[in-house]
């Protein structure tokens, strides 16, 4: 039996189903991109018989010259018609795309109530639409839309659905988990027997997550004989979502031993897993497995001593194969190596027996104690390192900041900082204006100092969260701040704690303006005076 693998993506298509998902027509032209230099075999587009969007991009994919087979989604003929005259069949065809998905019903249930027809008329449906696209010259892959609930309720039925679709010549038969509500030992009974009865037949499986299973019943359907999985980059889908191809991918070629990608590709999944999420516009779960930010993340003392010895001891995989990375986090938890091993990869020598070892640990305790919290706030953490092992250049120094918030009827609120801050011995006072407190006071210290340090303006804040640490004491309530802050090729973490949302803002702020300046050296700052008019940045 074949150990090669096809994978069928259809995050372009019942991936945007997803609550939360929508994609426009360059971000799907985006996406294929991506999909296609992963290597995967088929890329589902869309419907091109629903909307204008999907005719569009069906259009210009063709530009882009992918390897991967394009395919176009659409449904049987309606009943009681003809099959060449059904628009939605036609506009399949007229797409350009290299191969058709079609959906039948093969629960007689769904055909009574849904179609509210016959079971012979559904067979005809089936198979006359399946004849008209192979004749147009399209590969078809048949999916079963609820396969193995009509498999329970009638399994003669659904299987006579199967053979109906083979002889139509669909190229891939596809059995639909579409409830998402079948267990993995039924996947593999199921699928089991129905390469039993069609041996000659190319086998395909597409789950849902609404048990959370559709990663494993995917896995038990290919262990059954099917050799085709549809899934989703990191999950994506209606209701609870489709099978993860994220997860899918490495569990296949990584345990199981079959090929589905090329290796060197399989090493890019992170980076493809993590594009799409942007692309989408939603945040990867940071415990997703193979590909999430803690996926190979480790945090008790315990766990980094053995993995620096040899990280099999807490690692199932090489994280670089699927393109991800060990991480060691700093917390309450942590003992003299995960210090060691961040101020390793900081290019930082720690001697993990000294004082100077245990003074940071015992500091870093402290801190979280008080709320703060630093696996999510890489950067604040390094120049605690950096400042213990008397690496930290004082680029500037804070004096004072005063915040205006004006509020007047019909008008939006106006937010106004003031900021005192010395630079190589001259103090600066400076003010600026900002859509909210945090953007005034970034505004205000930017002015301040990117007359010094131009390279700030490369610099700018992309996520703020705020964290409410003790409810009880409701709106005098501790809170902890977290920034993130990019420029043209990095991006960084700080955080900020205090009983004043305000001074939480600025703390993690001024981490991120220093983390931002490490590479400044203060000896070679540029003077303002020294400045050309144009070099001057007003705000």
């Amino acid at each position: 039996m074949s150990k090669s693998i096809s994978i069928f993506d259809t995050t372009l298509r019942d991936g945007t189903q997803g609550e939360g998902i929508s994609l426009s027509v360059d971000d799907k032209l985006h996406i294929a991109k991506k999909l296609d230099f992963l290597g995967v075999q088929y890329i589902e587009g869309g419907i091109p018989g629903s909307n204008t969007k999907d005719i569009e991009f069906f259009k210009r994919v063709q530009e882009l010259g992918l390897s991967a087979k394009i395919v176009a989604f659409g449904s049987t003929r309606r009943k009681g018609s003809v099959a060449a005259e059904d628009a939605n069949l036609n506009r399949i065809i007229e797409s350009g795309a290299d191969a058709a998905t079609l959906v039948g019903k093969s629960w007689d249930f769904h055909v009574h109530t849904a179609l509210q027809t016959t079971l012979e008329e559904n067979l005809e449906m089936i198979y006359d639409s399946i004849r008209y696209l192979k004749q147009s010259g399209l590969e078809v892959i048949f999916d079963a839309e609820h396969f193995f609930d009509g498999y329970k309720n009638n399994p003669a039925y659904a299987v006579s659905v199967m053979k109906k679709a083979y002889e139509a010549g669909a190229d891939w038969l596809v059995m639909c988990d579409t409830n998402g509500g079948t267990m993995p030992h039924e996947v593999h009974e199921v699928v089991s027997s129905l390469t039993e009865q069609l041996p000659n037949a190319k086998f395909g499986i597409h789950t849902h997550n609404d048990c959370e299973l559709a990663v494993a019943n995917t896995l038990a359907a290919i262990s059954a004989g099917a050799r085709q999985v549809q899934g989703t980059i990191n999950g994506y889908g209606e209701r609870c979502g489709n099978a993860n191809l994220c997860s899918v991918i490495p569990n296949l070629q990584l345990k199981f031993g079959y090929e589905c990608v090329e290796e060197e590709k399989l090493a890019q999944l992170t980076n493809v897993a993590r594009y799409i999420s942007e692309i989408a516009n939603v945040n990867m779960p940071v415990n997703q497995p193979y590909v999430g930010n803690a996926a190979f993340a480790h945090k008790g003392g315990i766990h980094v001593s053995a993995i620096m010895r040899d990280s099999r001891t807490y690692e199932h995989i090489v994280p670089e194969q699927v393109g991800n990375k060990q991480r060691v986090l700093v917390s309450e938890l942590a003992g003299q190596s995960n210090i060691v091993s961040k101020a390793k990869d900081m290019g930082i020598e720690f001697d993990p027996t000294s004082e100077q070892t245990k003074n940071v640990i015992d500091k870093i305790k402290d801190l979280e104690h008080q709320g703060y919290q630093f696996e999510g706030a890489d950067a604040s953490l390094e120049l605690l390192i950096r400042e213990a092992n008397g690496d930290m250049q004082e680029l500037f120094t804070f004096e004072s900041f005063k915040m205006l918030v004006e509020k007047n009827v019909g008008k939006p609120v106006v937010s106004e900082a003031f900021v005192k801050i010395n630079v190589g011995g001259r103090s600066h006072y400076t003010a600026a204006e900002g859509n909210g407190p945090l953007n005034a006071l970034d505004n205000a210290l930017r002015k301040a100092l990117i007359t010094y340090y131009p390279s700030l303006k490369n610099m700018h804040l992309s996520d703020y969260k705020v964290r409410v640490l003790d409810d009880k004491d409701t709106t005098a309530a501790k809170v902890r701040v977290l920034i993130e802050s990019k420029n043209f090729t990095d991006s960084w973490n700080t955080v900020g704690v205090s009983e004043n949302i305000i001074e939480a803002s600025w703390e993690a702020l001024v981490h991120s303006f220093r983390y931002a300046l490490l590479e400044e050296d203060p000896s070679e700052f540029i003077e303002p005076d020294a400045l050309p008019q144009q070099g001057l940045v007003n705000h």
